[in-house]
């Protein structure tokens, strides 16, 4: 169906605030080991329980003594492309989170079915936990930079990027628009073949109506100079926003797949995570429980949901795609 996730340029302060704005992004439960064994290429096992999985206060406190560490499988800088998986992957955390809390799960799980997995920290300054909240034009630069360094890495002429929340949203279409991922006159010169988000923050969020009363009175310079530019720029109606959906939706040559969970609470309404196609360009919008009815994941913990790695896994290799296996997913838990 179709319906309408480094180093910057300039320092921003800790944004502590945001924990409390977008509801403790840190306190997502960091996984060691979530990823079932390598299976053959584009058959993925979900990732499975083995019983470490940290409570919230251990993930909480991973986040803040590693608020620079790449989670487990990432960046590996030696890592070369293989004919199954010619394309490394690059993950991008959402706003006042970081690679090591956002993806200790689908990190090791895609490592482990023979990606080159690569996951920077952008929008915040070194030692701050509370990263991706700086102006959405001045990460997406970061990420080009980034993109450019993984691509010379490793040999390959085209990455694929899976984000989370602002990182599958703003941030890599501000990218492939105007900081030089695709090139509309001649897509084979892309830089980016695939963009898979989760819950990404498309057309503007209202994080349950927080943001549109902020914005009707007038408040998002105030709460961004609080928090952070990235509050202003994901609210609907921002002129990031206007200015990246003047022309349309995508750009051509790039493989956009769009999972929304019903229960989002910040990138609200989660109809506006879809996107339109446009010429030269494919989208799969997907709601997660049309896929698993069971599965209850909210804004939080689609990045930590067995249900949605699968079909990350599915949108990277498309070729092999297999039924989805489901289970149940809790809100900020995962599963």
């Amino acid at each position: 169906m179709s319906h309408r996730e480094v180093s910057p340029r300039r320092p921003h302060r800790p944004r502590r605030r945001w924990a409390a704005a977008l509801g403790a992004g840190l306190a997502l439960p960091l996984a060691v080991g979530l990823q079932g064994p390598a299976t053959a290429s584009g058959t993925p096992s979900p990732p499975a329980r083995d019983g470490r999985v940290l409570d919230v206060p251990t993930a909480v406190a991973g986040g803040l003594l590693h608020p620079d560490a790449p989670p487990a499988g990432a960046d590996d800088w030696n890592c070369r492309p293989t004919r199954e998986h010619p394309r490394p992957v690059v993950l991008l955390h959402g706003s006042a989170a970081n690679a090591f809390n956002n993806w200790s799960m689908l990190s090791p799980y895609l490592k482990r079915q023979g990606y080159c997995v690569f996951a920077p920290n952008y929008g915040g300054t070194p030692g701050n936990p509370f990263k991706a909240t700086g102006p959405v034009p001045e990460s997406a630069r970061e990420i080009a930079r980034y993109v450019d360094r993984v691509r010379e890495a490793t040999g390959a002429r085209q990455v694929d990027i899976v984000g989370h929340s602002q990182g599958g949203g703003p941030t890599p279409r501000w990218y492939l628009r105007f900081e030089g991922g695709t090139d509309a006159g001649n897509p084979r010169r892309n830089k980016v073949r695939s963009l898979i988000a989760l819950a990404p923050s498309n057309h503007g969020g209202s994080l349950s109506g927080i943001g549109t009363v902020t914005t009707r009175l007038g408040l998002n310079p105030a709460v961004s100079a609080a928090v952070g530019q990235a509050w202003s720029d994901q609210m609907a109606g921002s002129a990031v926003n206007r200015r990246l959906d003047r022309g349309g939706d995508t750009r051509p040559g790039v493989r956009y797949t769009v999972v929304a969970t019903r229960y989002d609470v910040f990138a609200t309404p989660y109809r506006n995570n879809f996107l339109k196609a446009g010429p030269g360009a494919t989208v799969r919008n997907i709601l997660i429980q049309d896929i698993c009815p069971d599965d209850v994941s909210d804004h939080l913990s689609l990045a930590y949901d067995a249900n949605a790695a699968q079909v990350v896994s599915n949108a990277l290799d498309p070729a092999h795609a297999r039924p989805v296996r489901c289970g149940l997913t809790l809100p900020l838990l995962g599963g």
